[in-house]
């Protein structure tokens, strides 16, 4: 009997090593594959003979111009790639796809391969063609510091002082949004009433509705960042998972910046 027990304590811990060893694995592996992803970038070569219009010398192109430039051959790997979202200092720093649904992109990354990660995508119903819209991008939280963990650290405004920023590049314009609001949220039942159901601001209808979300987002924000913003501005809504509470989400709201025109 005795013997019996030494083996079957032998053969469960022989299991948990093997368990944790493949878990380790996978964890690894999925930071490892973001980092990949992450620097993709940063790989991508240009010439100014690609520039059309360039606003500086033939010898010369500026860093805006090379990063739009570096999206347009970002979409030769996949038409789905619509931009490149950064926040300076965090490890958020990732190409962003839009599917013909929200499905897909959550369990491929941005060569369409099977990926735990998934990767950071653009709300399907976003219309490019609507003016005073929303960026609504989704991505992970997995525990793992990659792709959208580091947005639930915008719950300390201390954090939010020094990422104020988020930058967001297509291959027709780079972009900076300051950031609004951060807030903490839910996914609600169809039953409840009066709530604010943030992941459904797409493709504003009217002034009433943008003024709406920019009401309701500053309220639920967790503190006051004094940016405001006015219909007809454009803004961008980047949303996690969040395990505050069942089906928690954490959302972070930034408002697109608008050089004045010199006179």
């Amino acid at each position: 009997m005795r013997k019996f027990l030494y083996r079957f304590i032998y053969f469960i811990l022989i299991l948990i090593i093997v368990v944790c060893s493949i878990y380790l694995f996978y964890f690894w592996n999925s930071i490892a594959e973001a980092q990949k992803e992450s620097d993709v970038l940063n790989t991508i070569e240009v010439n100014t003979s690609e520039i059309e219009n360039s606003s500086n010398d033939e010898n010369k192109i500026s860093e805006s111009e090379e990063r739009m430039l570096k999206i347009k051959k970002l979409k030769e790997i996949n038409k789905d790639i619509v931009g490149w979202l950064e926040i300076e200092g965090t490890d958020i720093s990732y190409p962003v796809v839009q599917g013909k649904n929200n499905s897909y992109y959550m369990t491929h990354n941005y060569k369409k391969e099977k990926s735990r990660n998934g990767s950071i995508f653009l709300d399907k119903s976003y219309d490019w063609k609507i003016n005073s819209n929303n960026l609504l991008i989704y991505g992970h939280n997995l525990n793992n510091g990659k792709m959208f963990e580091d947005l639930l650290k915008y719950k300390n405004k201390d954090y939010y002082e020094k990422h104020k920023i988020i930058r967001f590049t297509t291959d027709k314009e780079d972009s900076e949004y300051e950031i609004m609001s951060a807030f903490k949220s839910r996914l609600y039942y169809k039953t409840e009433k009066n709530v604010f159901r943030y992941y459904q601001f797409i493709n504003p209808k009217s002034k009433k509705q943008f003024n709406e979300y920019v009401k309701n987002s500053k309220k639920a924000s967790l503190y006051d960042t004094g940016v405001k913003a006015k219909y007809g501005d454009e803004l961008i809504t980047l949303s996690t998972c969040s395990y505050h509470t069942e089906d928690g989400r954490f959302a972070v709201v930034g408002l697109k910046k608008v050089e004045k025109k010199e006179e």
